[in-house]
């Protein structure tokens, strides 16, 4: 299994929500096995600038592929780049294991 996590953070407070809705479709994509869009905790005493972030599983990296090739993947892009400030993303396998290949992360 392939998880993907990927951190936002919004350019503007006021877009936040804008974000969160451009987002939420992803929910919608039958590739994942599993996907969240969810606000963070901003719990970090060090000052966290995450403010978004996706989880997705996915059983193999075709269904990953799958899930970017979605026309509602394409769309929260769209929606959701000019308004963001930070995007970090990662692909990592569950059991910690080592996976060839390469991809936008």
């Amino acid at each position: 299994m392939i998880r993907h996590i990927v951190f936002f953070s919004a350019k503007e407070p006021a877009d936040l929500e804008r974000i969160e809705a451009g987002l939420k479709p992803l929910e919608r994509i039958a590739a994942a096995s599993r996907l969240e869009v969810r606000r963070s905790l901003a719990c970090d005493q060090l000052g966290n600038d995450i403010q978004i972030v996706v989880y997705g599983e996915f059983a193999d990296l075709a269904a990953l592929e799958a899930y970017k090739a979605d026309p509602l993947y394409a769309e929260a892009i769209r929606v959701v780049r000019p308004l963001r400030e930070l995007r970090f993303a990662a692909d990592i396998l569950a059991d910690g294991g080592l996976m060839d290949g390469g991809g936008d992360g």
